[in-house]
């Protein structure tokens, strides 16, 4: 199957100052910044279908994919306003027939369920345990466009999906959306776009960008004047968050399909272990500035 290799390379978590190392949330909003700093690659890459993953050599879109246990419940905000959110409410648990995990818009269905579900301008985000998830733009009569091995191509739903299950995509970014007809439009004049002639560094950058013509999604759209003014909020568990800035939609898209990729439980344990570290970072700290203090001992 597919896997999109997104090669990226950031701060070591040691080297990045933090505000709160419990990450708890608060009413004053997210207490963690982290700054990111990802290479130039524009490109979105699959490995042949033969290759081996590291899931004992099984093929992931053949295991049992349950959103709620694989991916990461998070929300993105650009200063106070939120413009993404993939939350699995209790509200939200009844499951369709043909539904796999989450219920709601973030059921996900197999391809050919899809076909029944799909209108022209809608986007679909194709998912799969231990890979990139794989963004489409539908543009009508079983066909979509997306970005694919570094170029913009026309396939049918189908194909593009590689056997993975996939869910309608529309409701996790909250821009307004552009007519059903735009976004076909700017969908199907990209095709044949390819190499260092593509403006999107992913399959998500260019769908979204069909659907909402921001340019934020695009290499290099946004001005890095040192501000961070995006915000990753990561669900850790109740009442427990990690908040990462960055200084662009595209690093931080980056960074939030890198979590999708390595999965829910991945992401809980790299930055718990950032957490605890941090935690004893502070207590030698306190320590050094009072020396002189004894600890009780029961």
């Amino acid at each position: 199957m597919g896997n999109q290799v997104e090669k990226l390379t950031h701060l070591n978590y040691k080297e990045v100052p933090t505000a709160d190392p419990t990450g708890v949330d608060r009413d004053e909003g997210p207490r963690i910044g982290v700054s990111y700093i990802f290479s130039n690659d524009d490109d979105e890459l699959e490995q042949q279908q033969d290759s081996v993953h590291d899931l004992g050599g099984e093929n992931p879109a053949l295991q049992p994919y349950d959103p709620q246990l694989h991916e990461v419940e998070c929300s993105v905000y650009y200063r106070d306003e939120c413009i993404y959110q993939k939350s699995f409410s209790e509200e939200d648990t009844q499951l369709e027939e043909g539904d796999e995990g989450g219920g709601g818009h973030l059921s996900t269905y197999t391809p050919e369920n899809l076909l029944n579900r799909c209108k022209p301008g809608d986007l679909v985000e194709f998912v799969c345990q231990a890979q990139y998830p794989h963004w489409v733009v539908y543009v009508g009569d079983f066909q979509v466009v997306h970005l694919h091995r570094l170029e913009v191509v026309n396939s049918f739903l189908t194909d593009a999906s590689q056997g993975r299950r996939g869910r309608i995509a529309n409701q996790l970014y909250r821009y307004k959306p552009l007519s059903p007809a735009v976004v076909v439009r700017n969908a199907l004049e990209q095709v044949g776009c390819k190499d260092r002639d593509l403006s999107w560094r992913n399959s998500e950058c260019f769908a979204a960008w069909c659907r909402y013509g921001k340019r934020e999604f695009k290499i290099g759209g946004e001005l890095r004047i040192g501000k961070q003014p995006y915000r990753l909020q990561i669900r850790l568990g109740d009442k427990r968050s990690h908040t990462l800035e960055f200084q662009s939609l595209e690093d931080l898209i980056m960074e939030k399909r890198r979590n999708d990729q390595i999965g829910r439980a991945a992401v809980i344990q790299e930055l718990s272990s950032h957490l605890q570290a941090a935690e004893e970072e502070d207590e030698e700290e306190e320590d050094h500035r009072h020396p002189g203090a004894q600890t009780a001992v029961e």
